[in-house]
């Protein structure tokens, strides 16, 4: 016999749609009839506390990370970055809490203000910071680490469509340049560059620089990324490196062709002459 699992507010039996994706039932949620699962006082300090936290350095780093930045009521009210991260601060408290609707409303607000997509269901350190932003869309399992730096266009996406991990985990000191996709359950180390419009569909090791469709680890260093993140542009061009190794292959290649031709004729002229110049 079918095992059903109940709505938490009205013990209704649940679809199996339903019960895959949440546990209360349609009508529930749209008369937003629900009771948050139980957190106890000093879980939900601890949580308030962390939103504060992660305030002062969220607004600290527009200050460490961006020249541009004069006062507080500027970062505030004009900076895009900052406002939506502030949202989703709030927003992945509510969800923490498994209170429905209210987390996805605040993040659709975020994304209207702002032009920034990030689902409350995502997991970000402290010190982040996104610059200008408009683009940035960061899915629901991703997770990202401290002093993290993320430009306009960056996508943090899913391949799959399973309930399951399908978002990418970045580490610490990382920046993501311009227009960078990261799609699928990957991991980037500690300390990475990704350049502008790179595609990276594999995990990247610590202290590492990727650029290209698909993205490549082009260099490795044991350096920390420093605080003032504003070196995305300052990255190889693989291209370039790729023609003049083509080039150096190439000139090698014609001289010991011509070294090997002056050798036979040399030989020949060599031969005939100690033979009088004739068969």
């Amino acid at each position: 016999m079918a095992e059903f699992l109940q709505c938490l507010s009205c013990g209704k039996n649940l679809s199996c749609k339903e019960s895959e994706k949440h546990s209360y039932c349609a009508q529930c949620i749209l008369d937003l009839n629900f009771s948050v699962q139980e957190i106890n006082r000093e879980e939900l300090d601890k949580s308030l506390q962390k939103i504060l936290d992660f305030f002062v350095s969220d607004v600290s780093s527009a200050f460490n990370k961006d020249p541009a930045a004069k006062s507080i009521l500027e970062v505030l009210t004009s900076y895009p970055g900052i406002k939506a991260v502030l949202l989703y601060r709030i927003a992945h408290f509510f969800w923490q809490i498994g209170m429905p609707f209210i987390p996805r409303y605040l993040s659709d607000i975020a994304r209207d203000l702002t032009g920034i997509e990030i689902h409350p269901g995502a997991k970000i350190g402290s010190e982040f910071f996104i610059d200008h932003g408009s683009g940035v869309v960061i899915g629901e399992t991703a997770e990202i680490g401290n002093n993290v730096t993320l430009y306009s266009g960056v996508v943090l996406g899913g391949v799959s469509l399973e309930h399951k991990k399908r978002h990418p985990t970045v580490g610490d000191n990382v920046v993501i340049g311009t227009g960078a996709k990261l799609l699928g359950p990957i991991t980037i180390g500690d300390n990475t560059r990704i350049g502008s419009n790179s595609v990276v569909v594999k995990n990247v090791p610590p202290n590492s620089v990727v650029v290209g469709v698909p993205g490549q680890v082009i260099s490795r260093e044991g350096n920390k990324i420093k605080k003032i993140d504003l070196a995305h542009g300052d990255l190889p061009d693989p291209l370039v490196i790729t023609i003049n190794t083509l080039n150096s292959r190439l000139e090698f290649l014609e001289k010991k062709i011509l070294n090997d031709r002056e050798k036979s004729d040399d030989s020949v002229e060599i031969f005939f002459g100690n033979y009088g110049g004739g068969i």
